[in-house]
């Protein structure tokens, strides 16, 4: 299983969409938050393997050993005994107090440009909290439009899911960075929410893109400004950050339901704007396509109507939007990457 799905994320093209969209815009903000000295200096200072990779907690607690258990079975039939404390040990020796960051910086992009170790990171688990929403996804809907096969069973899938989400929690704890934590938390109970949603008319249609795609992009890319230390007087930044992930979020889905078309239990912008042209999809709208031959007479009607276009110009004008925020931001070629990035995600076929 975990076999396919690292095949699944390299040969799929659009698996790198979401951490390249993290690595560009932490590349076009590092250098214009307050704090970027010490970010810079910490990252330094720091082994990368050893500050993001090596546990908080003992690792026989985090795998949940006891200290003093012994490894054959029988040591269920009597109590544990905690581990005897070593008072004689020496105190261990403080680290050495790092250099204090420069207290007259000046924000500006970072000259030669550059990413934290934690910025590497976080694209990692942007597209790991992906991949376990996927799998949860299709064992849900039983669609297996995404391509990971589910030979070994739905719940195999979903503990694998948990799995990557546990992994991706440990990963985030290693930032120090409480508020990137909680807009993690905050992607979760957006995707359980846009999950439980049931799609009548447009409203709820964008509504439930931005909280199941939309969200975990634009909080992944708020996050990248926070962790290159955009706070204070210059968290203008995490809001530029979010709304071209936000904008960019939805164009995206947008397309992708487009690409992928009508499916049981899946309203989407195409059959909606088709409704508009064709009345007899309305009650199978209020029904979610859920009847008897309810999915082909959905295609019929998008395929005569004006619906794919009409929601691709929708997706065109979040990208657009997306682009506005973008002028916000110093030129760099990073800019410039991720303005052709929005577009990307409004008009790939």
């Amino acid at each position: 299983m975990l076999t396919e799905v690292v095949q699944f994320c390299a040969s799929d093209t659009r698996r790198q969409f979401r951490p390249l969209l993290i690595l560009l815009f932490s590349h076009a903000i590092n250098g214009l938050g307050s704090s970027w000295p010490t970010k810079q200096r910490d990252a330094l200072l720091e082994d990368p393997a050893a500050a993001l990779d090596s546990p908080l907690t003992r690792p026989d607690i985090l795998s949940v050993w006891h200290p003093s258990m012994p490894t054959h079975t029988a040591s269920f039939a009597g109590v544990f005994h905690l581990r005897p404390a070593c008072l004689d040990a020496p105190p261990p020796t403080p680290a050495p107090a790092p250099a204090p960051a420069p207290t007259s910086y000046i924000p500006a992009l970072a000259s030669p440009s550059c990413l934290l170790p934690t910025q590497r990171r976080l694209a990692q688990i942007v597209e790991m909290i992906h991949v376990a929403t996927i799998l949860h996804d299709e064992m849900k809907d039983n669609d297996n439009d995404n391509g990971i096969s589910t030979s070994g069973g739905n719940s195999l899938c979903i503990l694998f899911s948990g799995f990557l989400m546990g992994r991706a929690s440990l990963g985030l704890s290693h930032f120090g960075e409480a508020e990137a934590s909680e807009l993690f938390a905050a992607v979760l109970a957006n995707q359980a929410e846009g999950g439980m949603m049931r799609v009548h008319d447009m409203d709820t249609y964008l509504c439930k893109a931005c909280l199941t795609t939309a969200s975990l992009i634009a909080k992944g890319a708020r996050a990248a400004a926070i962790l290159s230390g955009c706070a204070h007087d210059t968290a203008m930044w995490q809001d530029v950050a979010y709304a071209y992930g936000r904008n960019v979020g939805i164009a995206y889905q947008l397309v992708e339901d487009v690409l992928r078309g009508p499916a049981r239990a899946r309203v989407t912008g195409p059959v909606l704007f088709a409704a508009e042209e064709h009345p007899e999809l309305r009650p199978l709208i209020r029904r979610d396509l859920a009847g008897e031959g309810d999915v082909e007479k959905a295609r019929d009607c998008v395929s005569r109507s004006q619906g794919v276009e009409r929601t691709c110009a929708l997706a065109l004008s979040y990208a657009e939007k997306a682009r506005e925020a973008l002028a916000l931001l110093p030129d760099s070629e990073h800019k410039s990457a991720l303005d052709v990035l929005a577009l990307m995600a409004a008009t790939r076929t």
